[in-house]
């Protein structure tokens, strides 16, 4: 199953971006995505931003992830 992750762009030098969720910080590449400007949430996968996402669907994203964290957390 593959999924990307909303993440914040935090620092930009040439098209590698520093990008924070929750405090973690990771580096992504902008080379398909060479239009992202600091402030910006984007679409990570495999280390790539792929997709610009605002806000709102960041939030909902996040909520949904912590949904299935939680039922994941009670199955067991």
């Amino acid at each position: 199953m593959c999924l990307a992750f909303p993440a914040k762009v935090v620092d930009i030098k040439d098209l590698l971006a520093t990008v924070e969720l929750s405090g973690v910080t990771r580096q992504a590449s902008l080379m398909l995505l060479p239009e992202a400007k600091l402030g910006d949430y984007v679409l990570v996968h495999a280390g790539f931003a792929m997709q610009i996402v605002d806000k709102q669907q960041v939030d909902e994203m996040l909520e949904i992830f912590d949904e299935i964290e939680d039922k994941m957390q009670n199955a067991q």
